[in-house]
């Protein structure tokens, strides 16, 4: 079972936060489908978002993963994915990408587009 106890806290608190190191292991060993969220400090609503984004992963806890990795630290993910703009939610299940939503949106919103990505 994949975890993410020695993945570090990030600008949501409650969401652990990838690397470029740890990103790829991680997406590709998961068990439950994962949300990567794309965000960086500078971002207002990737603020905005990470606080939806940490309520849907506390309702959904072992349903799927939400995680974050910081653009500014790690730009060569974002490129790899060409993430144009914060936030970027990636939405991986196998390892592969699956999805995609580009800039923040309202929690409802959110999980019912969620819902329509993975099903």
């Amino acid at each position: 079972m994949t975890t993410t106890s020695n993945i570090a806290p990030t600008h949501a608190p409650n969401l652990p936060s990838l690397s470029a190191a740890t990103f790829d292991e991680f997406v590709r060993s998961a068990e439950l489908p994962v949300i990567v969220d794309l965000w960086a400090e500078w971002c207002g609503p990737c603020h905005a978002l990470s606080r939806s984004l940490e309520e849907i992963a506390a309702e959904r806890i072992g349903t799927l993963v939400i995680v974050s990795l910081d653009t500014d630290a790690h730009p060569d993910v974002a490129r790899r994915y060409e993430a144009l703009s914060v936030p970027t939610m990636l939405f991986f299940r196998d390892g592969e990408l699956v999805g995609r939503l580009v800039g923040a949106r309202p929690t409802r919103r959110l999980a019912a587009d969620i819902d329509a990505i993975f099903g």
